[in-house]
């Protein structure tokens, strides 16, 4: 059996940093994912007057309830999704003129509806180029609160930012959603916003957020699960493997956790327990249809391994990754189709029928990070796979490839 562990959580990480620096008092966050995602988020908490001192396997955070602390900014929010979705919604507690600009591959990503919330909320929010996209400006003059709709079909992250502004508000906030996606990472959030002292309850399709605040606290940041779930598909194709992931077990916060419950339909062996998850081969894997709403990040994961099942692997329910870092669906397809396997897609769906992939193929990652971990793990039964952007990994996990080869070569 092997044992990997997994570098922390970036969707925990960058809701703790966010939580702890509208906090009352000093954070410490153990164990925080140290990627470029994470590392640009605490870069622009500091651009906004934020004191984040990192060590290795803490980083410390004074937090401010009053919001940024200095009156102009700049923040550059690399690729990160969060980055820039959560950043400019944390500044309109604050008071101050707080401009946001992003990466080409960031500024192509929707922000709109999280936008339109703020502007209903009474937010100046201006965008510099194109509506509902990066570069923006946040006027801010602190936010009353209220209540409101949102559309979080696309992405769930619009909820989460609104969600963790609610205690920074003066009267609270009522959030009504008509569609969400994603919904396990709302879930995370809720957890953790109670964990840092929010109030916040739920009725039917509608959010409550007391306007309470947050307390500082010591927090530390589980294992990613996303990222566990590349080595738990490995385990899962080779015949005679096993992997297991220490702390991340019965009580993880994140809900992609659950893509060991596919491998589990596809024959896998998966053992859950307090301390850890356990994945084994059996020798066998399944074909399946499965709705992946929920846990749509381990969408290229699947596909990548889904040639090598007895049958046709159907995945539904996932338009939102045509709007992640690439079109996902359409960036797996094509991939698996210059392997040599034939696949179908529909808008929110892709169908990948048995074969086996044929090298050498160099993988067209889209500047992806998902798009090549998960083909790492079809190379392992398909020599000669390449990468054009092998570096993009940085965003979540650098040291994937020395960890991911390493894992390889034991037996």
């Amino acid at each position: 059996m092997t044992v990997i562990d997994i570098p922390g959580s970036k969707s925990v990480t960058a809701r703790a940093l966010f939580l702890a620096a509208a906090a009352e008092g000093t954070t410490t966050l153990l164990r925080p994912l140290v990627s470029d995602d994470t590392e640009g988020f605490a870069e622009g908490l500091t651009a906004l007057g934020y004191a984040v001192r990192r060590e290795p396997d803490a980083w410390h955070i004074e937090g401010r309830p009053a919001g940024p602390g200095v009156e102009t900014a700049d923040v550059y929010c690399r690729d990160g999704a969060t980055t820039a979705r959560f950043l400019p919604t944390l500044a309109a507690a604050g008071h101050g003129t707080y401009r946001f600009d992003a990466s080409a591959q960031m500024r192509r990503r929707p922000l709109g509806p999280l936008s339109t919330a703020l502007r209903d909320l009474g937010v100046d929010l201006r965008h510099g180029e194109k509506d509902g996209h990066h570069p923006l400006s946040v006027h801010a003059a602190g936010v009353k609160g209220g209540a409101l709709t949102l559309d979080a079909g696309q992405s769930s992250q619009y909820l989460t930012a609104l969600l963790m502004l609610g205690p920074l508000t003066a009267e609270g906030l009522d959030i009504t959603v008509t569609d969400l996606v994603s919904e396990p990472y709302v879930e995370i959030t809720l957890a953790m916003m109670r964990s840092f002292g929010a109030e916040v309850t739920r009725e039917g399709r509608t959010y409550r957020v007391a306007p309470t605040g947050y307390r500082a606290r010591t927090y530390g940041i589980e294992p990613d699960a996303s990222t566990a779930g590349y080595f738990f598909a490995a385990a899962a194709l080779e015949p005679g493997r096993s992997v297991t992931v220490p702390g991340l077990g019965t009580g993880a916060l994140q809900g992609d956790l659950a893509f060991v419950d596919v491998l589990r339909r596809m024959g896998a062996d998966v053992e859950i327990t307090d301390t850890g998850t356990t994945v084994r081969s059996t020798g066998t894997l399944r074909g399946l249809t499965v709705n992946m709403r929920d846990i749509s990040d381990t969408m290229p994961t699947l596909a990548a391994i889904a040639p090598f099942a007895d049958g046709p692997v159907r995945i539904e329910d996932v338009a939102n990754t045509r709007v992640k870092e690439c079109d996902r669906l359409d960036a797996c397809a094509e991939n698996l189709r210059r392997l040599g396997i034939t696949v179908e897609t529909g808008p929110d769906w892709i169908e990948i029928h048995p074969g086996t992939p044929a090298g050498p193929v160099e993988i067209a990652t889209h500047g992806d990070h998902r798009i090549v971990m998960s083909f790492a793990v079809t190379a392992l039964r398909t020599p000669g796979i390449t990468f054009d952007d092998p570096g993009c990994v940085k965003k979540t996990f650098p040291d994937f490839h020395r960890v991911f080869d390493a894992f390889a070569r034991t037996p």
